[in-house]
Order: structure tokens, then sequence, then C-alpha cells
């Protein structure tokens, strides 16, 4: 297991994103997940850089959570958009040709925790989106793995947004009383 906490920290920092709540992206066995090849880097290099760019999508995500707020992700799967195709490219290089039978998938489990360490949210989740090339302008389309920070925003946005927003209702008001 990797913990990207640091990673994500560093991210959060250099691409001027508040950290407004903890983020702790720990990596489970990425050498065995279903689909992280590469087509022109080895292995290793291809599996960082993945690793990488899905930590600073995580921490773009936590950017929106209340401040305090600690959020532990354990990644257990990734099937990137497409597939790569070793006779596709001319001369034997190998093409990640993206077609909609080849969606995206990522297995995680998360805990949300607030500022005063109580749960606010937990899961394990499997998100695939199978319409994922009618629901990305592809043209508009920028940046690796837009595809799959697409999937992850919508999950964020749909499901656990919402339970936070429900936690904060359900919380206590304490008012100041009256001197």
């Amino acid at each position: 297991m990797r913990a990207g906490i640091v990673s994500c920290l560093i991210a959060a920092t250099l691409s001027g994103y508040a950290v407004a709540a903890d983020v702790k992206v720990e990596w489970q066995e990425p050498e065995k997940f279903t689909d992280i090849r590469p087509t022109n880097d080895s292995r290793k290099v291809f599996r960082e850089r993945v690793m990488k760019k899905f930590d600073v999508m995580f921490q773009e995500l936590a950017a929106k959570l209340p401040e305090g707020y600690q959020w532990q992700i354990t990644v257990t799967d990734i099937d990137l958009a497409g597939d790569v195709d070793y006779f596709a490219g001319g001369a034997g290089n190998p093409l990640r040709v993206v077609k909609d039978i080849y969606s995206p998938m990522i297995k995680f489990s998360y805990m949300l925790r607030d500022k005063h360490g109580e749960e606010v949210a937990s899961a394990e989740e499997k998100l695939r989106d199978m319409g994922f090339m009618y629901s990305v302008n592809t043209f508009n389309s920028q940046g690796e793995f837009h595809y799959e920070q697409k999937m992850l925003e919508g999950w964020f946005n749909k499901s656990l947004m919402p339970q936070v927003e429900q936690y904060a209702q359900a919380l206590p008001k304490v008012s100041n009383p009256a001197p």
C-alpha cells in the first residue's frame, strides 16, 4: 500500500487549490489493477503517473468539503477508459483505443470524518460510467484521464456532497444564551 497524502498536499499547493479537507489516498496493490497499461511509458512510470493524477483529482474534490474534514480513501482497482491495442499503431507502436465498450471504472472505499472525528460517510464504491462517450464533450475535453475525472466528479456531486449537506443539517444548533 502506498499513502498519497504528501503528494496530495503538494499537488494542492502547486495547483492553487485551497485545502479544505485533509485527504489520505492509499493504493492497494496497484500493480494488480485491471487496466493501468501504458502505451509509451514503462508500466511503473505510467502507474506512478496515473496514481499522481488521481491523487490530484481527489484533492480537487476535497477542496469542496468543509474545512477540518478528514477523507481517507483506499483505491483497490482502476480500469482506464479505452484499451491498449498493440497492433493499432504503425510500426508496432501500441495505442489506447477509446470505444464505448471500454468504459472507465474505479473501485475504492472511503471514510469521511468531520473536524471532531465523527463519521460523516463511509462506503465501498464501484463506479463505472457506461455512457462515458456521451457524457463528456470529447471536442472540448482536455487533460489526461478526463473520462475518469468526470466520473469521479459526478459521483462526488450526486452521492457524497448530499450526505455531507444532510449531516451538516442534522447537527444540533447551539445558540449563545442571552446575558
